[in-house]
């Protein structure tokens, strides 16, 4: 665990992209949009550091939970489809992923309420979604279908394993880890923010 916090602090947050180098949207067939949309969420750093922390926050929430996550998720990437983000707002967007994992430190702290992570992984999803604007129709749907496979598997691991880690961490190192990812989160919104 240790050597996993060590690399994702050593990563930068803006690494976040398509798996292998691939080509940017409009130039991917169904199959590397289907690998891109796996690989994308797992790839960055911040965006898999949420969805691993849901094992922490998801010890007191019902299985439905994840699905209402994975749902707010998915239905960001769709509004990025339509609405896109202007490139000058992307170091701004991407700091903005960031510090969710300060918030998420906040909801498993239970100084915030679980509900404030639903627009935090709407955000997420609105970038990963729209590492694909403008693409053709069939990587689209390749893409949409490799990030609920890659998503939907995260969460539902971290939500499986949530209970059983309650037993074996115990609360007073649940805490410790809530303020690791504060600390991880502000890290990676620092560097994208002062270069």
């Amino acid at each position: 665990m240790l050597a996993g916090l060590t690399l994702a602090l050593a990563a930068s947050p803006a690494l976040a992209h398509h798996p292998f180098g691939m080509p940017e949207g409009g130039q991917l067939s169904l199959t590397q949009g289907l690998i891109s949309g796996i690989g994308h969420p797992l790839l960055g750093p911040d965006h898999l550091l949420f969805l691993v922390a849901v094992a922490l926050v998801g010890w007191a929430q019902p299985r439905r939970w994840m699905l209402m996550l994975l749902a707010v998720g998915l239905l960001g990437s769709g509004i990025a489809q339509v609405v896109p983000l202007a490139e000058s707002l992307t170091p701004w967007a991407e700091a903005a992923v960031s510090l969710t994992l300060v918030l998420e430190g906040l909801v498993i702290l239970e100084k915030l309420p679980v509900i404030s992570l639903l627009p935090a992984i709407a955000l997420h999803g609105y970038l990963l979604g729209g590492t694909i604007v403008g693409a053709e129709p069939t990587p689209l749907l390749g893409y949409g279908l490799g990030l609920l496979l890659s998503q939907g598997a995260v969460l539902l691991t971290a939500v499986s394993i949530s209970r059983g880690l309650q037993s074996w961490i115990g609360e007073h190192n649940r805490q410790l880890l809530a303020a690791v990812w504060i600390g991880i989160g502000s890290a990676f919104a620092w560097s994208i923010l002062i270069p």
